[in-house]
C-alpha cells in the first residue's frame, strides 16, 4: 500500500477520564503519525496521566504504553513531541488519575 498524499490533522482534544478511553482510531486504508501531545492538569494537585498505543484488536496495558503515569504538576502542561505510525485500526488510548486533565493530539494521516 502506497501512501502519497499526508495531510496535517488534529487527532483528537478530549477531558481525561480515570478508565482507558479512546482518543483517535486509525481509518480504514489509512497509516497516522503522531507527532504532538499537549496534556493541561488545571486542577491544583498534579495527576498522573497515561497514554497508550494500541494495535487493533487489542487493549491498553503496559506492552503498549507511550507516556507512563508521568505526574503532571498541578495548573500545569506535559508536552511530548516525537514520531510514532499507527496503522488501520490502531488506537490512541489516554487515561489519568484524577479528572482535571485535558489532552489535545496532532499529527498526520497519510492515504
Amino acid at each position: 500500500m502506497a501512501f502519497q498524499t499526508v495531510t496535517p490533522v488534529k487527532l483528537g482534544q478530549a477531558a481525561m477520564l480515570i478508565a482507558p478511553a479512546v482518543l483517535y482510531t486509525v481509518p480504514n486504508a489509512t497509516r497516522t503519525f503522531l507527532k504532538d501531545i499537549d496534556i493541561g492538569n488545571a486542577t491544583g494537585a498534579p495527576l498522573s496521566v497515561y497514554v497508550y498505543l494500541v494495535a487493533s484488536g487489542g487493549s491498553a496495558g503496559p506492552s503498549n504504553v507511550l507516556i507512563p503515569g508521568i505526574s503532571v504538576p498541578g495548573n500545569s502542561i506535559l508536552q511530548w513531541t516525537g514520531t510514532q505510525v499507527l496503522n488501520t485500526g490502531d488506537t490512541i488510548q489516554v487515561q489519568a488519575s484524577g479528572l482535571g486533565c485535558t489532552i489535545n493530539a496532532s499529527g498526520g494521516e497519510a492515504a
